[in-house]
């Protein structure tokens, strides 16, 4: 099947207890068992069930599936949060004294995540090029993890999946992609070599920025060393399946991460226009972004620009497809203001991926709190300005754009 087909056909669609087309939302605490020893079963994990939705819920599973499915991965494990989908990876893999490599140019809060961490005793190391080039002098003994985003948030920086793929493999290490701003439809990591996969489904996977979530997809293709990691040697039985059933049975349960139930069944809804949107939305900004690069004094990042540093990935790896963000700079932090509030179809918010165009000053929120060096490898500066691209014709998107750029050199 072709990707909406399988989106509305697939096999992680198929099976409902009562025929539904959509899942029930099981929105309970705790599950009703005849007898003890049927509960006592599931809480040993020795018969399938649900006992309590902290540890699984009917509603949950259904997302997780279809996921697991979209991603080409052997299991999903759904969160309460993109960040929560972050962090509980790596906590299931690394333990005081570990080391993870990570690309620079992230998401502000993923930065502060790593900082966090370092209170934990997991230590990050900076990699400044996430090629294999980039990464294999950075691997020591202590390495645990590689992460980095496929499209980074906001700079726009392209990890290369393959290559760090296959030397984060020769050096007995996974590679953890977070590919919320790319999603299935653009690519596919575990297809391209990666391990784990992660998405803030609050983004593109809902679409339609009414709830928050994450998900943990495990390629189940990774041949773990249960002496180098020490953190899953427990469950060392599971061969392949070693991280998710550490991930699900013990870190997820025990931290109390999940997804709710509606949250689960609002973003499973949202999977349903997928490629549609993101077809739509990549159309979008990539005119968007040819036009605002004709006006003199705006300087701007899209992948699909010739110019751009990482365009050669935008054919090979992202199938020419560019993604819903674009960013540029105005030329100063008042410019930046004036332009942002002049904005009539774009609305000020935090949030990306949703079905409307946002707009947003990263430099005076998302990385308020970033020094200033990591504010500048994330392609934040005072006058920069990001845009999600939504789903809105064309051709008004770009007037209002150019209308307020215009209209903030009079002032």
């Amino acid at each position: 099947m072709n990707f909406n087909t399988e989106l509305l056909h697939g096999s992680a669609v198929s099976h409902y207890s009562q025929k539904e087309i959509l899942p029930p939302i099981s929105q309970v605490s705790a599950f009703k068992y005849d007898s003890m020893e049927e509960l006592e079963k599931v809480f040993a994990h020795k018969a399938m069930g649900y006992a309590y939705t902290r540890i699984g819920n009917p509603t949950l599973t259904a997302f997780e599936n279809r996921m697991k499915s979209l991603e080409c991965g052997a299991n999903a494990v759904s969160c309460s949060s993109g960040m929560s989908a972050i962090t509980l990876s790596l906590l299931a893999l690394c333990n005081s004294g570990d080391e993870i490599i990570v690309g620079k140019g992230l998401y502000g809060g993923t930065i502060n995540l790593f900082h966090d961490l370092e209170k934990f005793g997991i230590h990050t190391v900076f990699a400044n090029d996430m090629t294999a080039e980039g990464i294999k002098p950075l691997i020591s003994d202590k390495t645990r993890a590689i992460f980095g985003e496929l499209i980074s948030n906001p700079a726009l920086n392209i990890l290369d999946v393959r290559g760090v793929a296959k030397a984060a493999n020769e050096a007995g290490v996974p590679l953890i992609v977070d590919s919320t701003t790319a999603t299935p439809f653009i690519a596919r990591p575990i297809e391209l070599g990666a391990n784990i996969v992660i998405h803030s489904t609050s983004k593109y996977i809902n679409g339609g920025g009414n709830s928050i979530g994450g998900i943990i997809i495990d390629g189940g293709n990774f041949a773990w060393d249960f002496d180098k990691h020490t953190s899953i040697s427990e469950f060392r039985k599971y061969g392949k399946m070693a991280f998710s059933i550490r991930l699900r049975t013990d870190i997820w349960e025990n931290f109390g991460c999940c997804m709710s139930p509606v949250n689960a069944f609002l973003n499973y809804i949202g999977l349903d226009t997928l490629g549609l949107r993101m077809e739509r939305i990549c159309a979008n900004a990539d005119a968007l972004a040819h036009a605002l690069n004709e006006i003199d004094g705006i300087e701007v990042n899209y992948l699909s620009l010739p110019h751009h540093k990482f365009h050669g990935y935008f054919e090979s790896m992202l199938n020419g497809l560019g993604g819903g963000i674009l960013t540029f700079r105005a030329g100063s932090k008042g410019k930046a203001f004036r332009i942002i509030n002049s904005l009539k179809c774009a609305m000020i918010a935090s949030n990306i991926g949703d079905l409307r165009t946002l707009v947003i000053h990263p430099a005076s929120t998302l990385y308020a709190h970033t020094p200033k060096e990591e504010m500048e490898a994330a392609g934040v500066y005072d006058d920069t300005i990001r845009v999600s691209v939504g789903i809105e014709d064309v051709n008004d998107l770009i007037n209002d754009f150019k209308t307020a750029i215009q209209e903030s050199k009079g002032e």
